[in-house]
């Protein structure tokens, strides 16, 4: 009966073995490779939770950005969310320079590789540096909790807050998490009771201000509390105003704040207009500095390309001048001279030659063969004192 009650103390055996892990799904086999394929191609790469939450540091011209990767529960059948911090103007990111919005991600399947995509991006930051966003403060994580997204526990960043407990009637926050390729399903609109619950932008000074830096601002004249005009109208006139827009847009033009607006237009206009023609005028000389442009690079490249030659010729001459190919050559010499002077013995001993030729080529061989091995050995230990003269202690 032990295989009905196996916690039972009768039966055959006196222990009963250990009950066996669950075995993972399919979908969680593919979500480690996914996993494993990041953490082998990225070995700098730190785990914030646990199959969840991942960042990967880099530093491209003293700029030090983190790229966070998100693993949504349905993963890898649905896709990752991928964003940095601070955030940066690229073109592979989205308007707020916050969330990874290339092909790569928006068409990112089951069977693709997380780390490849993660290399890519890296590979295209590289060729492309970013530039940093201005007003990057804090991480942006201010999103609502995404359907069927459990809630994280703090992992003790302080520039990255969990994700938030459920909360009744939650307003979305301004980041626009739809561009990033990561879709969820809309909530219901909250129902607002007064006009100023709902988030409607409001212009604040800074924007104001960093408007007026880019030069494209306009100060819209005075608007009085009461118009002096509308007091001397009688009931009916204002009436007849009230019902028919042609009399009300007669008296609005006669508005001297109108008038104001359509002569700042006016003079705003011919402005442009003579800055187009001043920049018409700079055309010439600005198609003449191109062309000049043009011309020197072209100089540069041939120059270039000359120096190259140069320098490869040169490398060519100082590797054939160098003290290890000159001692090769005299011991090539050296041997060819021993060669020589053997054959003229050989010649010699076999009744070849005289003894007047013999003693006269036989030793004007051996000396140049003893010259030769005495270089070769002058060079050598020149050679060896050089390498013992730089080698570091």
């Amino acid at each position: 009966m032990n295989w009905l009650f196996p916690l039972s103390k009768g039966g055959g055996s006196s222990s009963s073995p250990a009950a066996p892990l669950p075995a993972l799904t399919s979908l969680q086999q593919q979500k480690q490779r996914q996993i494993e394929s990041l953490r082998s191609a990225h070995s700098a790469i730190a785990e914030i939770q646990k199959d969840v939450e991942y960042r990967l540091p880099f530093t491209i011209n003293n700029l030090t950005i983190n790229i966070n990767v998100l693993l949504p529960p349905q993963f890898p059948q649905e896709k990752p969310l991928i964003s940095v911090f601070p955030p940066i103007r690229h073109h592979l990111m989205d308007k707020q320079g916050v969330y990874v919005a290339c092909p790569l991600i928006s068409n990112f399947t089951m069977h693709s590789d997380l780390g490849k995509i993660i290399q890519s991006l890296l590979d295209e930051f590289w060729k492309n540096p970013p530039v940093l966003a201005p007003s990057s403060t804090s991480f942006p994580y201010l999103y609502s909790k995404p359907a069927g997204m459990p809630p994280y526990t703090p992992q003790g960043f302080p520039f990255l807050p969990p994700y938030p407990p459920q909360e009744t009637n939650r307003s979305i926050a301004s980041v626009p998490v739809a561009e990033s390729g990561y879709t969820t399903d809309k909530p219901a609109a909250p129902s607002y009771g007064l006009i100023t619950d709902l988030p409607l932008p409001v212009p604040t000074t800074e924007a104001l201000l960093q408007m007026g830096q880019n030069g494209f601002t306009y100060k819209m004249p005075d608007v009085p509390d009461a118009f002096p005009e509308l007091s001397e109208l009688s009931i009916p006139q204002l009436t007849d105003m009230n019902e028919q827009e042609g009399i009300l847009l007669e008296q609005f033009v006669t508005l001297p704040q109108l008038k104001q607006i359509i002569m700042d237009k006016d003079d705003l206009v011919k402005s442009i207009e003579e800055l187009a023609k001043k920049n018409l005028l700079l055309e010439p000389s600005l198609e003449a500095k191109r062309q000049t442009v043009l011309d020197k690079f072209e100089q540069l490249t041939q120059m270039k390309a000359t120096i190259e030659k140069k320098m490869q010729r040169q490398h060519e001459l100082s590797e054939s001048c160098s003290p290890s190919a000159l001692q090769a050559r005299l011991k090539v010499a050296a041997h060819e001279a021993e060669e020589e002077s053997d054959t003229i013995a050989e010649d010699f001993l076999e009744g070849k030659m005289e003894i007047d030729d013999f003693l006269s080529s036989f030793m004007e061989k051996r000396t140049i063969c003893h010259c030769r091995r005495a270089k070769e050995e002058k060079l050598q230990q020149a050679i060896t004192m050089h390498s013992q003269f730089h080698t570091p202690l």
